[in-house]
């Protein structure tokens, strides 16, 4: 009998787990799906040079504004877009900005909503040094 009890508790416990691990809550704005969407992220070097990427996901007609400002405020590029569902790229000199972040503004004119993004740039130099038996 004492064995039927410990695999009952061992039960209970896994049942409660799965139940909390598998369970997803529902909001009552459906997770603002309304809202738009924005992401922008780093693809890679062109010609020593960061390149990145904007991706404005909203299936509606929108008007965006995008600022791209140093640490002190100037600002580096800005300009307005179009549309629904844009990607832009955008490749950045690294004259302009050493390691200093960089802040990225996107506006949406008809959602009115403002999204900032923050760049960092750091540099490391690692140098290794293997030592491997050869008989």
């Amino acid at each position: 009998m004492k064995t039927d009890s410990g695999n009952f508790g061992k039960l209970a416990i896994a049942a409660l787990a799965f139940t909390l691990a598998f369970t997803t809550p529902s909001m009552a704005n459906d997770g603002d799906k309304g809202d738009p969407k924005t992401e922008l992220k780093f693809i890679g070097n062109l010609e020593n040079q960061p390149v990145f990427e904007l991706n404005l996901a909203n299936k509606e007609e929108d008007e965006y504004t995008v600022v791209f400002r140093d640490e002190y405020g100037n600002v580096l590029y800005s300009d307005k877009f179009k549309g629904a569902g844009l990607t832009k790229k955008f490749m950045l000199k690294s004259e302009e900005f050493s390691d200093t972040a960089l802040n990225v503004t996107v506006k949406s004119k008809k959602g009115n909503t403002t999204e900032v993004y923050s760049i960092n740039r750091s540099h490391s130099y690692v140098e290794e040094t293997l030592v491997n038996k050869v008989k």
